[in-house]
């Protein structure tokens, strides 16, 4: 287990929109571009393995912009493909606030960052006291019906709360804006009340992203 001892001021980022990533979640990633497996090589080769997963959005300026809270993964494992493309699973350490970026030669983006504010990521799975399961379920059934989509019920139903609810919110379709509201969640709980009120809006045809303005 990572301690605050153990994170780095500085860190590669991964901008990358719609990927959410989220402490003690696992994230799955396809690399390929030439400057992020430069940025696999080269966090292969730091005591942490971290890098952040943070989204993107439009500045004023119309260039790329980092929003300011991301999530940190350490690379856990790893594959090369025949053609020299890497698949790599992070596992989420923490959330952090990005400071400033660190302009200099590197290929890909690097941040200054601070882990103030984020003790509870470091620690142990959380609980959600005021969870009612079958309600939730039942309205998660509504919503892949509504979506299409496939998913293990019996895995669900078996699921522990942080691990159920933080994946629905990494997996779901949801818009960037609105994976950043998940993110940003301040605990366990409360990331279980947004993700209810973007699926019951989905559900009415709302547009959820003028809901989280």
């Amino acid at each position: 287990m990572f301690s605050a001892a153990d994170l780095p001021d500085t860190i590669p980022v991964f901008p990358l929109p719609g990927a959410l990533l989220l402490p003690r979640a696992r994230l799955p990633l396809h690399l390929f571009e030439p400057r992020y497996l430069q940025m696999f090589e080269d966090t292969l080769k730091t005591n942490s393995r971290l890098i952040g997963m943070v989204q993107p959005h439009d500045g004023p300026d119309g260039k790329s912009k980092l929003h300011a809270i991301g999530c940190a993964g350490r690379i856990t494992q790893f594959s090369e493909t025949e053609d020299g493309r890497y698949m790599i699973t992070l596992g989420g350490i923490s959330r952090f606030r990005v400071q400033n970026e660190v302009t200099g030669f590197s290929p890909y983006r690097k941040a200054k960052v601070s882990w103030s504010g984020f003790e509870r990521d470091l620690g142990f799975v959380e609980k959600d006291t005021c969870f009612d399961r079958k309600k939730f379920l039942d309205l998660l059934g509504r919503y892949f019906a509504n979506q299409d989509l496939k998913t293990d019920w019996d895995s669900l139903k078996e699921a522990e709360d942080e691990l159920l609810i933080n994946s629905l919110s990494m997996l779901c379709p949801f818009e960037p804006e609105e994976k950043q509201a998940l993110l940003e969640a301040p605990s366990l709980s409360t990331r279980r009340e947004t993700l209810v009120t973007l699926i019951e809006f989905s559900l009415r045809g709302g547009d959820a992203e003028e809901l989280l303005q």
